[in-house]
């Protein structure tokens, strides 16, 4: 059966076109996120299923994740990012016992027990600090890329002290720092160790190895040495850091065969969602 995996996040939808008897990924993809939710994600599919010489009536189950879930109709199922990180992450990485998962707007830490199993987990999603859009407001402020924020973060000798993870605050921050002549490669280098820390206290003394490190914020270079400097012990960026929630979709898609899982499964991971804000 050919299944797909549609995770509509805060920033972008992924998309993983799956052959669930195989378990071999036919096709992948993502787009930016818009107003027309339903409509971009319905264009990557077709996208997708045309990359991979599949008709999209072939498509025997659909499963949708994030934030954007829930305005998918044609999806046949929704289940939470929570359990659709940990089932992608533990498909591509099976002895993970932590995912750390950095997205567009929001944290997690998900505690998982042997065979990808959901123990507990912590979520920020109340707050941009700590998260990709907190980053792109960084590397704005400093006048480079995403890409060249990480690099700039690898090339420093004396990372700043960032005092305030509150995004307003610490764009003041920032600019007093720049004020003061310290470098943007100190000043990069210092806010990711600040997201490092963040991302750990949110953790707590749960996080056991081996950790996994997923999301789009995992592509970029000096955050797994931030959050393996902050742990204390080493973090393996996971397989398609950005498609792990869209990959556990579609296997969830080819377990269940696009049957509608308890209704009870999202008001739980909601009801045990807890932030560090508090």
């Amino acid at each position: 059966m050919i299944c797909a995996g549609i995770d509509a996040g805060s920033r972008s939808t992924k998309l993983v076109l799956l052959d669930a008897e195989q378990g071999v990924i036919l096709s992948r993809g993502l787009c930016d996120q818009g107003v027309e939710q339903e409509s971009l994600a319905s264009a990557l599919l077709e996208r997708c299923c045309a990359e991979a010489g599949v008709a999209r009536n072939r498509v025997g189950s659909i499963v949708a994740t994030g934030y954007g879930r829930n305005l998918l109709r044609f999806a046949g199922c929704t289940i939470t990012e929570i359990t659709c990180h940990a089932r992608g992450v533990c498909h591509l990485l099976p002895e993970t016992r932590t995912i750390l998962e950095i997205g567009g707007q929001d944290s997690k830490c998900v505690f998982v027990e042997a065979g990808g199993r959901v123990r507990d987990f912590a979520m920020n999603d109340r707050c941009a600090a700590g998260s990709g859009r907190f980053l792109e407001l960084v590397a704005s402020r400093l006048e480079v890329s995403l890409r060249e924020l990480g690099d700039l973060g690898e090339e420093s000798q004396k990372p700043a002290l960032i005092s305030s993870m509150c995004v307003v605050f610490a764009e003041t921050e920032i600019i007093g720092l720049l004020a003061q002549g310290v470098s943007r490669a100190d000043i990069a280098a210092g806010v990711q160790n600040a997201i490092a820390q963040r991302v750990v206290a949110l953790a707590g003394r749960c996080a056991l190895p081996p950790i996994a490190f997923t999301g789009g914020v995992a592509l970029l270079p000096g955050m797994t040495r931030a959050l393996e400097h902050a742990l204390g012990c080493a973090v393996t960026v996971a397989p398609l850091p950005q498609y792990t929630g869209a990959l556990g979709a579609a296997l969830l898609a080819g377990e269940r065969g696009g049957e509608r899982p308890p209704a009870s499964e999202d008001s739980r991971q909601r009801d045990a969602t807890f932030n560090t804000e508090r």
